[in-house]
């Protein structure tokens, strides 16, 4: 159903501005005037770049719808009423006209699993997987309800990582503008004066020179370079072979390799906890978490643990000969086996891997700090020494 922008005015006079449906613009202002609403403006919300771009619907955003819907849902509250209430409540104007679109679907007779699954730029086969077993199961709010819980807990685990990288991104970005303004600007003007003595220069003096004069005179191939490498690196990253060679550099990177890895886990576990409960069978589950895991190396290894299991392995034997899967995973999968209690045990490994990613990024954030001030103690102490080396030696002539 059509949205339709609106500036009405209440009983009491009041402007109001806001954003109702209605199958065209005189059932809308009819919507409006049962709420008792004297409307002003009313235009019809059309699709576009502005709304596709600036208004891209975002984790958050279906976090809080995915909230909003089980509390509703378990207040017994009919689907498509549920739906219709969340158009009013949810305030990103593409999700709002989705959510819009997808209760037109279900009131039309379409199960909300099939509506939700063909927008999946913004409902993953992870989120409709859970949804539609619970359709199955006639526990729609219990599975609502704990895929809201999981994934508010991915939110804030992701959230708190980006959040702890703020600092040293900005420091760094900082550094990187302040050097370039030395290196462009100032440095120019004081090798010259150097220059016009005619005596022999350090190596560090010339080093310095070359730099600044490349960034000086030729700043627009620096910059057509980056944007090269940048698309380049983009090109190839979307290649299977790109993508698996990318993930696995980043799981086998010095200090952030094991943050990379552990994020990587802590996805697989709790989506596999999360489909397991839902009543989706093992090795759909495991289709699916390869799918949500976020990197190639995993995924492979999850593929190849769906195979198996379709043929009559168990998940942890694959497990244990993946050196990339740690033991202990592979240990506790096993006895979640074996007990018959494997959603249990991903719940529990879930919980400890997440308290060590926090762990992991607040030791992180905190040697982040002491490198920062040595790389950037470093890179002036070498710009401080280019520059005083030869006024020291052009003093030592006199």
């Amino acid at each position: 159903m059509p949205l339709f922008s609106y500036k009405a005015k209440d009983e009491d006079g009041n402007i109001q501005n806001g954003m109702v449906d209605g199958a065209n613009e005189q059932l809308a202002i009819g919507a409006l005037k049962d709420q008792g609403l004297v409307v002003i403006d009313i235009n019809k919300k059309k699709k576009g770049f502005g709304t596709n771009v600036l208004n891209r619907v975002k984790a958050k955003d279906v976090v809080i719808f995915s909230r909003q819907f089980s509390v509703m849902i378990s207040a017994s509250i009919p689907v498509v009423q549920a739906l219709k209430v969340l158009i009013d409540q949810t305030e990103n104007i593409s999700l709002k006209m989705v959510v819009s679109e997808i209760a037109d679907e279900v009131n039309g007779g379409t199960k909300l699993s099939d509506a939700l699954g063909k927008r999946k730029n913004i409902f993953n086969e992870f989120y409709v997987s859970v949804v539609r077993s619970g359709e199955s199961s006639g526990k729609l709010d219990e599975v609502l309800n704990y895929l809201a819980d999981e994934m508010e807990k991915d939110y804030d685990m992701m959230h708190k990582i980006k959040g702890a990288m703020i600092y040293p991104v900005f420091v760094l970005a900082g550094l990187g503008g302040v050097g370039t303004v030395m290196m462009v600007w100032v440095v120019p003007k004081l090798t010259a004066v150097i220059s016009e003595t005619g005596g022999e220069l350090p190596f560090a003096t010339k080093a310095l020179m070359l730099v600044s004069d490349i960034m000086a005179n030729y700043w627009y191939m620096i910059l057509i370079a980056i944007v090269v490498i940048i698309f380049s690196f983009k090109a190839y990253g979307r290649t299977p072979v790109g993508r698996r060679h990318i993930d696995m550099i980043k799981i086998k990177m010095p200090i952030f390799g094991n943050l990379f890895q552990k994020i990587a886990l802590v996805r697989f576990t709790r989506s596999m906890k999360t489909l397991i409960v839902g009543g989706v069978p093992i090795s759909s589950s495991l289709k699916i978490a390869g799918d949500v895991v976020g990197n190639e190396v995993y995924k492979n290894i999850i593929e190849e643990t769906r195979e198996a299991v379709e043929g009559g392995a168990s998940i942890s034997s694959v497990f244990l000969k993946k050196k990339e899967i740690p033991n202990m995973i592979s240990q506790m999968m096993s006895v979640g086996e074996k007990t018959g209690k494997i959603d249990v045990i991903l719940d529990r490994v879930t919980d400890f891997y997440s308290r060590e990613i926090t762990n992991l990024v607040a030791n992180l954030v905190t040697l982040m700090e002491p490198i920062i001030m040595v790389v950037m103690g470093i890179g002036v102490g070498l710009m401080v020494a280019a520059i005083i080396m030869p006024m020291y030696n052009m003093a030592n002539q006199f």
